[in-house]
């Protein structure tokens, strides 16, 4: 799909690699992984989790020969409440990417947009020189404290934020610029332009054609290969709907969150509160499946079964 629609950047996560991992294309990333795991040694724990590293920068290393920009890695969704655990993490990957002869130029590192996902961010940002992609992210209080810890890029999530009022509300179906996901990101867009943060702003997870329409003008978005062979097979002039003049010219108020703002405003969102747990919970169980994968692949056959 990568060699098909030549995008500029490319993301994974724990599910994309999960599926991924289980097709027989990929197999030989898979015994690459296994083989780096048990080389290094340890526990069998250790020997996973070095093995799960590995084959997420494997997986990352194959899609940065197809394209010209950077590909997203995700730290393991269990550390989204451990700061310290998740910048560890973090550096981790960078060096395996660094061992495969990658620079962390061409890295962003993936983390959930927790209160402590942010702060990690902030240091990898402004310590390490570690470019940061904040995901599962929902709610405008997310976005802000983003903003103010000066990551790269947020991924501020469409769909599963329309999933949400679809699921909850009476309207079923929403056109475009009345999508709460769009509404969402457009708010996002615009305060971000009008006080001048450098965060780019990369819409994901869509649903339909119809979202990505409504967002165009966007700094990024991450499209879905079936909703780019939607896209491919229509010839219509867009014209973007957000712009940085525009933004300039809303009447949005610059705010400041400390962790105690931060967590009130964000948990007066339900929907938001919801949607990253469910998140999380999601990630953690895929990134589980994968580890219990890889741990049939590296111990079954020498306990005989």
């Amino acid at each position: 799909a990568i060699e098909e629609y030549k995008p500029l950047d490319a993301t994974t996560n724990p599910s994309l690699i999960l599926a991924a991992a289980q097709m027989p294309a990929y197999q030989k990333l898979v015994d690459d992984a296994v083989a780096y795991g048990k080389k290094l040694g340890g526990s069998e724990e250790e020997q996973i989790k070095n093995a799960s590293d590995k084959l997420f920068v494997l997986f990352g290393a194959e899609i940065l020969k197809r394209i010209p920009g950077r590909v997203s890695t995700e730290v393991d969704a269990r550390l989204s409440f451990d700061k310290e655990g998740m910048i560890q993490r973090a550096r981790r990957l960078i060096d395996l990417y660094k061992e495969a002869g990658i620079g962390k130029d061409r890295i962003l590192i993936k983390l959930s947009s927790t209160w402590e996902g942010i702060q990690a961010g902030k240091v990898l940002e402004a310590e390490h020189g570690i470019h940061c992609n904040m995901t599962l992210l929902f709610s405008f209080a997310q976005a802000v404290a983003c903003a103010e810890a000066g990551v790269t890029l947020i991924s501020p999530f469409v769909g599963r934020i329309l999933d949400w009022y679809v699921a909850n509300g009476d309207k079923k179906t929403y056109e475009g610029s009345e999508d709460p996901g769009v509404k969402s990101v457009t708010k996002i867009y615009n305060y971000y332009k009008k006080f001048g943060y450098k965060t780019i702003v990369m819409g994901a997870s869509f649903r339909n054609t119809g979202e990505i329409k409504a967002l165009t003008g966007c700094d990024y978005l991450t499209i879905s290969p079936k909703l780019l062979a939607e896209l491919s097979k229509e010839h219509v002039k867009l014209t973007p709907t957000l712009s940085v003049k525009e933004a300039q010219a809303c009447d949005l108020e610059k705010i400041h969150l400390d962790e105690k703002s931060f967590r009130w405003h964000h948990n007066e969102d339900q929907m938001a509160v919801e949607k990253l747990s469910d998140g999380i919970r999601k990630f953690a169980a895929d990134a589980v499946k994968l580890e219990r994968m890889l741990k049939e692949r590296m111990f079954s056959a020498e306990n005989g079964k």
